[in-house]
């Protein structure tokens, strides 16, 4: 009997659950992005390079040389020792050599590299 006593009480319910079915379609920023307009009229920023190999490659004269290579062929890393200074060399896109300040300059592939360095002439490596 006490189930019967509850059917209407909840078909009632049911309604007026379904009256109100369409969402509020309000939407209200009580706080506003102050560089909005400045950021979406912002130029493009491009990223830095990933990693394309990173070699360690034996000299002509029997040393090593440790180079980093990045995506676009645009910039290198150099280092002469395994822990030692390293020296970025930029260019325009394998197209001309990458150089640095001083006098370092760096050609060629992840495989097989012509560097010279400061005061000293070029200097054929391979990994």
């Amino acid at each position: 009997m006490q189930k019967l006593a509850f059917l209407p009480l909840a078909a009632s319910l049911f309604a007026l659950a379904a009256c109100n079915s369409e969402p509020s379609k309000q939407v209200l920023d009580s706080n506003p992005d102050p560089m909005a307009s400045q950021l979406a009229n912002a130029a493009p920023v491009e990223l830095p390079p990933a990693i394309k190999a990173d070699k360690t490659m034996r000299c002509k004269d029997g040393s090593l040389v440790y180079v980093t290579f990045f995506t676009g062929d645009k910039q290198a890393v150099v280092r002469t020792e395994k822990n030692g200074t390293p020296t970025m060399l930029k260019g325009e896109g394998g197209e001309a050599p990458l150089s640095a300040d001083g006098g370092w300059k760096l050609t060629g592939t992840p495989t097989e590299v012509t560097l010279t360095r400061p005061g000293k002439g070029a200097l054929s490596c391979h990994a």
